[in-house]
């Protein structure tokens, strides 16, 4: 793997050069330059001077001389051609894509997966992943396809791994902005689908480790009292639709985190109707137990301060007993 790596960083090693042609057309001439200053019975008129000098016993003067290497032209663009000014390879991002391709199908699967986060030192199961996949627009879950790869690295202009790993704050502030996260949320439903199953909705256990990743950061704060009440509520809830999932989003920006200006006359989602009684139910409940746990420690505090008084009141009667007695 170290050595597929470091391939792919430095996939121009292996490419032709030019240059020993034009050293191997250099030698050429100066031979032939050679046998011209040699040639005594007929001399050309370039080669006089050099046969005069070699008459009287001085130096011959090399001449060589180069002619241009005129490429050849071809109808199409080279593969390895850089796509931008930023220089941006179409080779080196395939060259990267063979490094964790699957022997048999053309894309990265979870082995090769789990290898390219290794290398770029990111979790799998981390956001910069679960963004990464989003710019590359990947439809399944540990899985990117070729087309997938090169499109998404020519969108995020990289072709390397270290020009991966630099994009990463760009990406995570993009995803910020309020229309990129609709987008990235909305796709989160979609990646986390599992395609060859034909699923049309979550697993609740899917659905809650996607929406805690999704708002890694910017977290409702609603959102833990949303997981623990589908934690708990498991045997009535199988999965997540498109559109709980959607309407979600819509309800952390509308609804306040008191929920005191929810409506079951708004057209929201029967399980937001169940969720909204069991929170309040919930608080309702911790309201009363925190305040009977004021009420027990506000009794134990009264009984403590009683005590001593009491007990400095005996001691101080007790003394003012002997006191007179002794007069």
């Amino acid at each position: 793997m170290g050595q597929c790596v470091t391939k792919c960083k430095n996939p121009t090693s292996s490419l032709g050069s030019k240059s020993g042609d034009k050293e191997s057309g250099s030698k050429s001439h100066h031979k032939k330059g050679g046998s011209a200053g040699s040639h005594k019975e007929e001399p050309s008129a370039p080669c006089s001077k050099a046969t005069s000098e070699l008459s009287n016993g001085t130096k011959a003067l090399e001449v060589t001389v180069e002619t241009p290497i005129i490429p050849a032209v071809t109808a199409e663009p080279r593969k390895d051609e850089c796509l931008d000014g930023d220089g941006l390879s179409l080779l080196r991002i395939e060259e990267l894509f063979t490094c964790y391709k699957d022997e048999q199908e053309d894309a990265i699967l979870e082995e090769g997966m789990e290898r390219f986060c290794n290398d770029l030192c990111v979790d799998p199961a981390e956001f910069r992943v679960l963004v990464l996949a989003w710019k590359f627009q990947a439809a399944t879950m540990c899985k990117f396809t070729r087309k997938e790869f090169v499109e998404g690295c020519k969108a995020i202009q990289a072709d390397s791994l270290e020009g991966i790993c630099s994009r990463f704050s760009c990406m995570l502030l993009d995803a910020q902005a309020e229309e990129n996260f609709k987008d990235l949320y909305r796709f989160t439903f979609q990646f986390g689908l599992d395609a060859e199953e034909g699923q049309r909705s979550l697993q609740r256990e899917i659905a809650i480790a996607l929406w805690r990743l999704v708002f890694t950061q910017d977290m409702p704060a609603i959102l833990e009292h949303w997981l623990d009440f589908l934690a708990e509520n498991s045997p009535g809830i199988r999965g997540i639709s498109r559109d709980t999932w959607n309407m979600f989003l819509n309800f952390t920006q509308a609804i306040g985190p008191d929920l005191s200006n929810y409506s079951e006359d708004e057209a929201w989602p029967s399980l937001f109707d169940t969720f909204v009684e069991w929170e309040l139910e919930r608080r309702k409940k911790e309201q009363e137990k925190a305040l009977m746990a004021q009420e027990e420690e506000e009794g134990r505090c009264t009984d403590t301060e009683c005590s001593p008084t009491t007990d400095r009141l005996e001691t101080e009667g007790s003394r003012g007993s002997q006191t007179w007695g002794g007069h």
